[in-house]
């Protein structure tokens, strides 16, 4: 994992556990699973317009934003990156 990844699942969880009045992960978490698979969902839909339609800077934002609001559900479902991480290995074999 990358200290990217590693870094921003520390600072998820942290938000999650802390609850900080103004940030946007703790109201995600505050709103509940379905707000937070809502947005993942959006965020997909935003890659695929930006595959088909926009360019590789568009793209790539909406990647980091499809990745972080996935890093987000499988907090909220205490999953991490690794567990997403573990299925690659698995199918890799």
């Amino acid at each position: 994992m990358s200290d990217v990844v590693r870094d921003l699942e520390r600072v998820i969880r942290q938000r999650q556990a802390d609850m900080p009045e103004g940030s946007y992960t703790a109201s995600l978490f505050r709103d509940g699973t379905q707000r937070i698979a809502q947005k993942v969902g959006e965020e997909g839909v935003e890659v695929v317009i930006a595959a088909l339609a926009q360019d590789d800077g568009r793209l790539t934002s909406e990647m980091a934003d499809l990745f972080y609001h996935s890093l987000v559900l499988l907090a909220d479902r205490g999953l991490s990156w690794a567990d997403v991480e573990a299925v690659f290995i698995q199918r890799a074999q």
